[in-house]
């Protein structure tokens, strides 16, 4: 395939082949006339764009428009065959792989294989074989995948490849030794700013202008849309609710700070404080076990919860309340449409939104929160693998 768009996206006639791949994205198709007019671009000029994304198989001739009368204009669409991007979660101990077409379309997914992700290169190594294994699986030539999206937890700067949990060395990052590895663009990127990206594109997102994902696992990550835009902050780092100062206790956090709202609206919250109440003595679906000197872990109590157990329900909604508390101030600095809870944690639905709801009545503003909408992910666990997807498309035909 001829990839010499790709290769020089900043001149010219590749800014607006970039533009026109952007509408034909947003939209199912559209006329040469319909491009010259958004574009502001003569008629001559769209149609030899148009013709060489063709010949470079960006774009396809989707057939003739009804109209009213006339001749019927021909409408231009993205060529689902182009190429195929593909987006892995990782995890400590997994990873969950997507593979979408250039239209975006899920071709294939795979989740939860098994992975335990190490700082050294011979574990990025395996998860690069993990990786081509699957995609050659799918029947997908490795020649095909335009680009990688590989999301992993904690400080990822998307700019340089260099990810502050896990790393191969100050010298090299991730990125660029991924990229190596799998011989095509890679972009290394945070696990919840990608899960943002892939719910307001393919989600229940609906490309609403100012949305917050608060993703709520083992920890507590967000990701921000602001005014239509994934926003990164001035070093790629933003979006650590997880460690705003909000909690008066002596919890320490993993990052080594007491008071992180982590430590009381997290997984690991729940997690801790769940087991507490366990060797306090409180009853439980899950004391036998816990009394047998088997592991609780948080899945357990996730699942006790939709049990009905009620030392489980108790605890998420302690929880809950103490994130609805944090959102409400969100909500009064970012007055979003929009805020979705995702994660591990979110599939206790009901649970953990009713305590949200009332913390977040009771500590906003009333003239602010009455046009957010809070929702829980619609992607659920696919949220990250698409978003990787998603963003390395988007990224690579440098639509962001």
């Amino acid at each position: 395939m001829n990839r010499s768009f790709l290769s020089n996206i900043d001149g010219k006639n590749a800014i607006l082949k970039k533009r026109i791949i952007a509408r034909c994205i947003n939209e199912d198709g559209y006329s040469i006339a319909d491009l010259s007019k958004e574009l502001n671009t003569s008629i001559p000029t769209i149609t030899k764009l148009v013709g060489e994304l063709m010949d470079e198989r960006f774009l396809v001739d989707m057939g003739k428009q009804g109209t009213n009368g006339g001749r019927r204009p021909s409408i231009y669409g993205l060529n689902p065959s182009a190429g195929y991007f593909v987006g892995t979660d990782v995890k400590k101990k997994s990873i969950s792989i997507a593979v979408t077409n250039f239209k975006g379309q899920i071709v294939d997914y795979f989740e939860d294989l098994p992975f335990t992700v190490e700082n050294s290169e011979s574990s990025f190594r395996t998860l690069c074989t993990t990786i081509k294994k699957h995609i050659s699986d799918s029947g997908i030539e490795s020649s095909k995948v335009l680009a990688y999206g590989v999301n992993l937890t904690g400080r990822v700067n998307n700019e340089t490849g260099y990810c502050f949990t896990y790393f191969i060395g100050e010298d090299r990052p991730i990125g660029e030794f991924l990229e190596d590895e799998l011989r095509a663009p890679v972009f290394v990127e945070n696990d919840s700013r990608a899960m943002t990206y892939g719910e307001y594109i393919c989600g229940v997102g609906n490309n609403e202008k100012n949305m917050l994902f608060i993703n709520v696992t083992w920890g507590l990550g967000m990701g921000m849309i602001i005014d239509g835009k994934l926003s990164y902050g001035k070093s790629g780092f933003s979006g650590e609710i997880g460690h705003f100062p909000l909690l008066d206790n002596d919890q320490i956090c993993h990052c080594g700070k007491t008071g992180c709202l982590e430590t009381g609206a997290s997984g690991s919250a729940i997690h801790r404080i769940f087991t507490e109440k366990l060797r306090e003595g409180r009853a439980s679906l899950l004391s036998e076990k816990f009394s047998r000197g088997e592991e609780v872990s948080l899945v357990d109590i996730l699942n006790a919860v939709n049990e009905e157990d009620v030392l489980a329900i108790e605890v998420v909604e302690e929880i809950g309340t103490v994130l609805g508390r944090a959102l409400a101030g969100l909500i009064n600095i970012f007055n979003p449409e929009l805020v979705v809870i995702g994660g591990d944690v979110a599939t206790v639905q009901e649970y953990l939104l009713l305590p949200v709801k009332s913390a977040i009545q009771k500590h906003s503003l009333n003239m602010v929160n009455k046009d957010t909408s809070i929702k829980f992910s619609k992607l659920g666990e696919k949220a990250g693998p698409i978003g990787a997807c998603m963003l390395s498309r988007s990224k690579l035909l440098g639509l962001m």
